[in-house]
């Protein structure tokens, strides 16, 4: 591929990109299914003016670790801490209860295969893509409803990131067991370890960062050595201990997000994001995605993972409410708030592909997966929290 190919491929997709991303904004829809879209109808699927080549597959890979810093980054530990037992519990029930849905949803259509078969971690990469959870667009709808300081619409935001973190464990595991040579304890025992040293090293790195920071506030080193920190920590993630690159990079978003500058790091590292990295990772999903080749096994599967992946979030998160002591709607909310998903659940399947767990055709079902959870949940948010006392701050 030489240089104007590649000038060309990346012209046309964030032209295509921004614009289908903005017009899918206008729709009131979230921007990423606009930008997914783009990358259907410049790809193979209708104009095929882009292939899918190497050198994009890189680019997105590092659009995919900004992302996933810039996720840590938002992490709020104070929250976490506040929300305790009863987020982590929701949590935990938002991960266990679509895990187990979406890989008896796969092995429903694919048939049912003892658990050392590949086959098996098919269906159990199928099962982690549903855990992911998207809060973005419920925090935005959450402002709107003046509902987002309330111990329900707290819990909810908590509950989605430890999902969010847990989710990336079950990756960092699936992934490990698709060697078939791999030893299930050494996996775990590697993980456990590079978390370990992300605490100890994440301490050290908190007090270094702290003292720039103090030193020389809102200057642009202190973000371009945050994002120095999030590509080491990623490599040695995945070099080292043979965890998912991107758990390192989220890893050093969290240990930086308590700087009083996190703020400031994160809008500079959106602002790549947003122009460039951004755009090609997402529009890379959707030049993965051929629809011409789309069967109606793969169809209607996609339409029952819709459905299971929405249901089971709803039951999941719900019914471990009631457990926490919520009560009547609180507990439909809760359920309604995480159900949504966007970057991460396209974060996990890009994963899996790269790893060679699953095909290409499966994007299908993950993107109208984001796209109706996107479109319904804000709907049946606000549903539910009219039928409060208190009237809706709008």
């Amino acid at each position: 591929m030489n240089t104007l190919d590649i000038l060309w491929d990346m012209a046309m997709i964030i032209l295509f990109a921004k614009f289908f991303g903005l017009l899918a904004r206008k729709l009131k829809a979230p921007q990423v299914a606009g930008e997914i879209v783009a990358g259907i109808l410049i790809g193979p699927t209708l104009l095929n003016l882009v292939q899918p080549t190497d050198f994009l597959s890189e680019m997105a890979e590092l659009g995919v670790i900004l992302l996933m810093f810039g996720a840590g980054l938002e992490t709020n530990l104070d929250q976490l801490k506040k929300s305790g037992i009863k987020a982590t519990l929701i949590a935990c029930a938002g991960v266990f209860v679509p895990l187990v849905c979406g890989t008896v949803l796969y092995m429903s259509f694919y048939g049912f295969v003892p658990m050392d078969s590949p086959e098996f971690i098919k269906a159990l990469f199928v099962g982690t893509i549903l855990t992911a959870t998207s809060v973005s667009i419920t925090v935005q709808v959450l402002k709107e409803l003046g509902k987002i300081s309330t111990e329900t619409g707290m819990t909810i935001m908590s509950a989605a990131i430890i999902d969010d973190i847990i989710g990336i464990l079950v990756l960092t595991a699936v992934i490990g067991m698709k060697d078939p040579t791999s030893n299930i304890g050494l996996v775990a025992g590697k993980t456990v370890a590079f978390f370990v040293l992300v605490v100890i090293v994440g301490v050290i790195v908190y007090q270094i960062m702290k003292r720039i920071d103090e030193r020389y506030p809102h200057t642009r080193r202190i973000p371009i050595i945050s994002i120095a920190i999030a590509f080491i920590l990623s490599y040695v993630a995945d070099v080292y201990f043979g965890v998912a690159d991107i758990t390192g990079a989220f890893c050093a978003g969290v240990i930086l997000s308590s700087l009083k500058d996190s703020d400031y790091i994160e809008r500079r590292v959106d602002i790549n994001s947003y122009t460039f990295f951004g755009p090609v990772f997402f529009a890379s999903i959707g030049l993965q995605t051929n629809l011409r080749t789309l069967d109606a096994t793969i169809l209607i599967f996609s339409i029952a993972f819709v459905i299971v992946g929405l249901l089971a979030k709803i039951i999941g998160c719900g019914a471990m409410s009631g457990l926490c002591g919520y009560k009547g709607m609180d507990k439909l909310k809760i359920g309604i708030g995480m159900m949504t998903r966007g970057e991460v659940a396209l974060i996990v399947s890009q994963r899996g592909l790269k790893a060679g767990i699953i095909g290409s055709e499966y994007f299908t079902a993950v993107i109208l997966l984001i796209i109706v959870s996107s479109l319904l949940t804000p709907v049946l948010l606000k549903a539910v929290f009219a039928k409060d006392k208190e009237p809706l701050n709008y």
